[in-house]
């Protein structure tokens, strides 16, 4: 988001986006004490707001998880394509990227493999893909201490001039644009993004794989090369959390019988719903392979952000409604902290580009049609 939207201002999208993030995830914690269900942003709003604001985050949250293990595969395959041309090794143009990205680029295969290859390790079972994303998780935050570690010694500060070249209003695009970024609440992600912008001129930053080119770009072609690998190996925890997310919203709609329960079916023995794992793979896939990633990110943070926006305001709604509830944490300075989260994640989807609008309206629709042609008549709710 440097290179073409916030220049050295994405540290203050960063921040922008964080404050949205830290307001509704004390959200999240009041609820995941309350209602202990898979589910996730879509069980609250089923319990808070009744059936239909269910149905509308929890085909949101769909779209939304499935687009964010796009958005990571292709951020992956940049790197991979960085370590290729490293090697002095060529690939078939029309492979390495979504068409419009570059010339003679027709799909991104790697990434699109990367998504169906999470699915098969997601449908091995939980213990085996716990295990696996325990050691990647610890990868990833080793290679983000190498890039702060070393390339703040590598910073010049001109690079840092013009702070905002896309103006104020390039960091709050920015700010929508990177927010599944900060979803992990991660703070050294704003300190790997200012040492990343002081290391190169925003305008060269890959978007892709710009933490390995910064470094190549300062004669660390060594660890550039170290640093790829591990943001290959590192944020694929990122995908195996949010493919297990979009298949236990799926599983829990059909469970309610939102969606057919054909979808809930799980394995006889590894007791994962095998049925919607596989159809998130080839979903996130498609979007990986055939959608630039500025237009894939786009796609998910309307999602996130509609997402949050649901359970702020679900919190208040509840804490006033019942009160006496068992909270094993309550959200401090209810409402304001609630309602922070309303506004800036408002606020943050006015900036989002007008075809992700159209994207979204579609999907909703699309939604609206299965809702009142198969959700209402065929619920849990309205059989009882």
């Amino acid at each position: 988001m440097a290179n073409g939207t916030a220049g050295p201002a994405v540290l203050v999208s960063f921040l922008i986006a964080g404050v949205a993030s830290a307001a509704a995830t004390l959200s999240y914690a009041e609820f995941a004490g309350l209602i202990p269900k898979a589910g996730s942003a879509y069980t609250y709003g089923y319990a808070v707001l009744g059936e239909l604001a269910g149905w509308f985050i929890g085909w949101d949250l769909l779209l939304e998880y499935t687009a964010i293990v796009a958005v990571v595969a292709i951020g992956i395959s940049g790197y991979f394509s960085f370590l290729i041309e490293d090697m002095d090794a060529t690939l078939p143009d029309w492979m390495l990227g979504a068409p419009g990205t570059g010339d003679g680029h027709r799909v991104d295969l790697f990434a699109a493999v990367l998504c169906l290859l999470i699915a098969y390790l997601l449908n091995l079972g939980i213990k085996n893909a716990a295990r696996f994303e325990t050691v990647v998780v610890i990868l990833k935050v080793l290679v983000v201490l190498l890039v702060i570690a070393v390339g703040v010694f590598h910073i010049a500060t001109a690079n840092y001039d013009p702070f905002f070249p896309y103006g104020v209003g390039g960091a709050f695009t920015g700010a929508a644009t990177v927010f599944f970024a900060v979803f992990g609440y991660d703070a050294m992600s704003t300190a790997a993004c200012l040492v990343l912008t002081g290391m190169q001129d925003y305008r060269d930053i890959d978007k892709e794989s710009g933490f390995s080119t910064a470094f190549n770009s300062v004669g660390l072609g060594g660890l550039a090369d170290v640093i790829a690998v591990g943001a290959i190996i590192g944020i694929l925890t990122v995908m195996f959390t949010f493919m297990l997310g979009v298949t236990r919203v799926w599983f829990s709609m059909s469970r309610d019988g939102l969606l057919p329960a054909w979808f809930a079916k799980t394995h006889p023995t590894r007791h994962v719903p095998t049925r919607v794992t596989w159809i998130a793979g080839v979903a996130s896939a498609a979007i990986a392979g055939f959608l630039p990633i500025g237009e894939a990110a786009e796609l998910t943070n309307i999602g996130i952000l509609l997402a949050f926006v649901v359970v702020c305001v679900a919190v208040i709604v509840l804490r006033y409604r019942q009160p006496e509830l068992p909270r094993t944490f309550r959200t401090p300075w209810m409402p304001f902290v609630p309602a922070v989260g309303v506004v800036f994640s408002i606020w943050l989807i006015t900036f989002l580009q007008w075809q992700t609008w159209v994207r979204f309206a579609v999907w909703f629709a699309l939604g609206l049609v299965i809702y009142f042609g198969y959700s209402y008549r065929k619920s849990a709710l309205a059989r009882r």
